[in-house]
């Protein structure tokens, strides 16, 4: 039987799965896995980032994307909402990020008179 020239339907799977499990060729575990945790009025990203130094992780956010940088790995994460990106308190333990964000209201209220 001819074997089908047509792409592997689970190869996006497999990969994303090597991807996340530290395998594949050219992966050198750089990776981050980065959640958000919306908390009433605040925002909450933690974000593994297994290997780094405190020393060398950089952060930049801009109120909709928080851009984490450590060493070879660089990361942009869209927020899923806005944030006053002067509000920002963070820290580093253990190979854990985390970042916390006042959010900031998606509409104004407007005032008739």
């Amino acid at each position: 039987m001819r074997r089908d020239d047509r792409e592997d339907p689970f190869g996006d799977i497999f990969d994303e799965i090597e991807r996340m499990m530290g395998g594949g060729p050219g992966d050198d575990g750089a990776d981050a896995h980065v959640d958000a945790f919306d908390e009433g009025d605040q925002l909450r990203l933690v974000a593994d980032l297994p290997g780094a130094e405190k020393e060398e992780i950089s952060l930049q956010c801009d109120g909709e994307t928080l851009t984490i940088a450590a060493g070879e790995y660089r990361e942009r994460v869209r927020l899923p909402t806005r944030v006053d990106e002067h509000s920002a308190e963070a820290t580093f333990n253990n190979g854990v990020l985390e970042v916390s964000f006042e959010k900031l209201d998606d509409a104004a209220d407007i005032d008739l008179s």
